[in-house]
């Protein structure tokens, strides 16, 4: 086995990625998930967008915090970039092939990135 075949048998596939995101966020109670598969769309910036939202800055913050542990510890993946997460309103988080949306209540009808996508497949999932 090549080294570069090696590498890739190690690289976590989006699924799982998405996942263990999912996962994360429902783990602190994160609503109104939203998976948005964009691999179809030819202008898309990445594979695939997930949408949650929270209650308070303190929800929205712990929800990043956790999707960045557990992607660190389970699938040794860090995020590439992180905007947001000194206020709290909207972070984003970008692992390149999956990139994370959590919003405050408030601040996500604001930029309706379920409109702006809507070609995409979308898959929800139920609040915990």
């Amino acid at each position: 086995m090549s080294t570069q075949s090696a590498l890739k048998h190690f690289e976590p596939v989006a699924d799982e990625m998405n996942d263990l995101i999912v996962d994360s966020i429902q783990d602190i109670k994160g609503k109104n998930i939203l998976k948005l598969n964009l691999t179809q769309l030819d202008d898309a910036p990445t594979d695939f967008f997930i949408i949650c939202e929270g209650d308070s800055t303190t929800q929205v913050r712990a929800m990043s915090e956790n999707i960045r542990k557990r992607m660190k510890e389970e699938l040794g993946q860090m995020p590439l970039h992180v905007e947001g997460a000194m206020h709290s309103r909207w972070i984003c988080m970008d692992y390149f092939n999956v990139v994370v949306h959590i919003f405050h209540k408030d601040v996500r009808g604001v930029y309706e990135l379920e409109d702006l996508w809507g070609d995409a497949v979308f898959t929800s999932y139920e609040n915990l």
